[in-house]
């Protein structure tokens, strides 16, 4: 189970988009796509067959999932564990004790 999953509202920690928060867009291994999140400029050619006009594009690159952090409902960065309540694995914040997306 990941602790870090699509949809979660997040913080980042460190780089040079530090204290940006956003929502994650995906999760690629140890990779994280968040919303606004390490957006840079990409200069693109035309392509004509597929009806894509060319120049300067932003794009969100992912960033390292050890730079980000969920957001817990008091508004601050909170870690995550996993626990097993009824059988079923749920996440919890470590310091709140709640769960998360409750």
């Amino acid at each position: 189970m990941n602790k870090i999953r699509k949809g979660d509202k997040v913080i980042v920690l460190a780089g040079r988009d530090k204290g940006k928060r956003g929502d994650v867009l995906a999760v690629d291994g140890e990779r994280v796509s968040v919303s606004g999140v390490n957006v840079v400029k990409k200069a693109t050619r035309p392509n004509p067959m597929q009806n894509q006009p060319g120049g300067i594009i932003s794009k969100e690159l992912s960033i390292h999932i050890s730079n980000i952090s969920l957001i817990n409902s008091s508004g601050k960065a909170d870690g995550v564990r996993i626990e097993k309540r009824d059988g079923k694995s749920v996440r919890v914040f470590k310091d709140a004790g709640t769960l998360v997306g409750a």
